[in-house]
């Protein structure tokens, strides 16, 4: 696997994220150990100072996944928030873990479950709370 971009984190994402992962079963999701690795290599910064093109919680991002060529907008939520609408995605899913912390145009290599990889490419955040001033949501 290349290596993997440099990942932005608010200290708020990352205190909630530990928290959720930390009350799960340790086989609860496949890609747990990926998104632990994430979270200690991750750069963590005050909410005010996460830059406007990083994906964080509760972003919309547009995406591609290579080996498809199909682009996704989605919404980064927790899992409490996923509802039936089709426009959210889990953290715990394979793409959501994958999407954290990356900035437009980054890439990242991702496990899937099962074996192999998913390529992610950012196109564009089209909405971030951080940058919409909702720093505490």
């Amino acid at each position: 696997m290349k290596t993997r971009p440099k990942i932005i984190i608010s200290t708020l994402d990352a205190e909630r994220l530990e928290r959720l992962i930390d009350s799960l079963p340790s086989n609860a999701f496949p890609g747990k150990d990926e998104l632990e690795a994430e979270l200690m290599r991750a750069e963590v910064v005050d909410p005010m100072d996460v830059p406007p093109t990083v994906v964080t919680m509760n972003s919309t991002v547009r995406f591609k996944v290579e080996s498809s060529s199909e682009e996704f907008e989605l919404t980064l939520v927790y899992p409490r928030d996923i509802d039936a609408s089709g426009s959210k995605i889990s953290i715990l899913a394979p793409v959501g873990s994958a999407l954290l912390g990356l900035s437009q145009g980054d890439e990242i290599e991702w496990p899937k479950p099962g074996g192999g990889v998913l390529r992610v490419r950012i196109v564009e955040v089209t909405y971030q709370p951080e940058r919409a001033g909702e720093y505490h949501r």
